[in-house]
């Protein structure tokens, strides 16, 4: 193998190897603004798009123990390359993809592990986010001392409000 081939081949399998997630895409049409904006919504969301060859990835993916089959692959392929968040990135892959029909393709995902279909994809994309998973839960544990306060607040409301009568029917 050639010198370059071989670093491009390093360099995919030091990605694939320490993202905790990644998505493979087919695309095409991409102009350059849109192709810049699309990478910085990646990056802001933890993640990286690498344009890459079919056999080196494929290449790749097999030096890492991942079996992808070669059909899945179609058009030219990109990696969506994730960081430890990886439902930001994946939200924002989705969307676009659905944003801007024809030009990026969900091919197949590989999260904790396990390589995933486009279908799985879209469901992971459906997942709330951390802040919006905290936001859910502390909602629930806010719940129950809410409900318990505002029952406290209507007794003794009531209560001054029976006082008041009395005062009321007295005077």
């Amino acid at each position: 193998m050639r010198q370059e081939k071989q670093l491009l081949l390093d360099s995919i399998t030091g990605a694939i190897e320490n993202a905790s997630a990644f998505i493979l895409a087919s695309y095409q049409g991409f102009d350059a603004n849109k192709t810049a904006n699309f990478r910085g919504d990646l990056v802001k969301n933890g993640a990286e798009w690498v344009v890459v060859k079919k056999k080196v990835f494929l290449k790749a993916a097999e030096n890492c123990g991942i079996q992808i089959e070669s059909k899945l692959l179609q058009g030219h392929v990109a990696l969506a390359v994730m960081g430890e968040d990886y439902v930001d990135a994946t939200k924002t892959l989705y969307t676009f993809s659905q944003d801007n029909e024809g030009l990026v393709q969900i091919l197949a995902g590989h999260f904790e592990g396990k390589v995933v279909s486009a279908g799985e994809v879209e469901q992971i994309s459906k997942l709330p986010t951390k802040d919006e998973m905290r936001a859910q839960l502390l909602s629930v544990l806010q719940a129950p001392m809410a409900d318990t306060l505002s029952v406290i607040q209507s007794l003794l409301t009531s209560v001054m409000h029976c006082l008041e009568n009395k005062s009321q029917k007295e005077s």
